[in-house]
């Protein structure tokens, strides 16, 4: 049962909304402080006129966006219910899951989604392909995780890999990256090997210690629960009861990422995340990420989730980032591509026409 009474009444092309706000929500806590999210709502239905009086909400404009509105508000309704807060960057999520189009979508199924708490702090989806990566890890032993960077592709497959570990689902975690770098060579730093990688599975340090007990993880690493480790430390191992993640996928070769895969074991999991757009290997090599694609695609149990810039969950700036960088490139594609042939002028018949006899001079 809907947690708001609405009754709305049409006319021409346009529709009237009256939204009942039950008395257990304060109009504070649904439209924030100042009204700062009803002003989120405005800015993202230029067309309809909203007013507020008391605990009743009245729209009006073309009846698919007032139609919009009232589920909106539903949504922020369910979400209110489970004692979650609403916030900016919530309402505007909501209104693009909505806005999508897609089939049986649900902005409050996304942002109830609790995949682990840690230290008051819970991780959870904030968009709806990023709830449908974290279902297809559970639902598949193998899960590809494809997007640029931002869009929470490492961040909630690291989540999903503590999960399983805490539930006893594995018995272990293993972190891998390759050790490939963007203009430098590990030669050439100094340190023993394990100072020369340490800067390239940091990110995964870091994203253990948001998510267990600092003080845990030492010990967690010395027993061999949670193992970080250079693709390269993969090879002729069969991995058992595990959940593994391959991070920065996009920087293995092909032979690498078929290595890569062949070591699943038994009542294991793997997730693979990359973004195709940053690859750092040398010229000429082709990217494994964007070949296994082209292999694994209708393989059964192996999903490929694919992430876009409205996925990404940093400053809103990064997504319009990765969208400028993506025209560039789709320019830079249609300039580098060979002009038509034009085709020589035909004579009478469908014949060139002849060429003038030159003579030597």
């Amino acid at each position: 049962m809907s947690d708001t009474a609405q009754t709305s009444a049409q006319g021409g092309d346009g529709s009237t909304a009256r939204i009942v706000i039950p008395e257990k929500h304060p109009m504070v806590t649904l439209l924030g402080a100042t009204d700062s999210l009803l002003r989120v709502i405005e800015r993202s239905f230029p067309d309809t006129d909203i007013h507020v009086r008391g605990n009743e909400v009245t729209a009006t404009g073309a009846r698919a966006d007032i139609a919009l509105v009232k589920q909106l508000f539903d949504e922020m309704m369910l979400v209110l219910r489970t004692g979650q807060p609403l916030t900016e960057d919530s309402v505007e999520r909501s209104i693009a899951m909505l806005k999508s189009g897609a089939e049986d979508v649900s902005p409050s199924a996304v942002f109830t989604q609790s995949i682990l708490s840690n230290r008051g702090r819970t991780i959870r989806p904030k968009t709806l392909n990023q709830k449908s990566y974290v279902d297809a890890i559970d639902r598949h032993t193998i899960t590809f995780g494809i997007g640029p960077a931002g869009t929470g592709k490492t961040y909630l497959a690291m989540a999903k890999a503590v999960q399983a570990l805490q539930a006893k689902e594995v018995n272990r975690i293993i972190l891998t990256r390759p050790a490939v770098e963007a203009g430098e060579r590990l030669g050439f730093l100094p340190g023993t090997l394990y100072e020369k990688i340490d800067p390239y599975l940091r990110p995964l340090y870091d994203a253990l210690h948001d998510m267990m007990d600092p003080d845990s993880i030492p010990r967690l690493m010395a027993a061999g629960t949670i193992e970080v480790a250079p693709l390269a430390y993969m090879r002729g191992r069969t991995l058992n009861d595990a959940f593994i993640i391959l991070d920065e996928a996009q920087n293995t070769s092909p032979e690498q990422m078929k290595m890569f895969l062949t070591r699943l074991g038994f009542n294991s999991k793997v997730v693979v995340t990359g973004d195709t757009s940053q690859i750092d290997l040398p010229g000429g090599t082709r990217s494994g990420l964007k070949v296994v694609q082209e292999i694994l695609a209708d393989v059964p149990d192996i999903h490929f989730s694919i992430l876009t810039s409205t996925d990404v969950v940093r400053h809103k700036l990064v997504g319009r980032i990765v969208d400028a960088y993506e025209r560039w490139d789709a320019a830079e594609a249609d300039e580098a591509a060979p002009a038509p042939r034009k085709a020589a002028p035909r004579g009478p018949r469908g014949r060139a026409p002849r060429q003038p006899h030159r003579t030597e001079s």
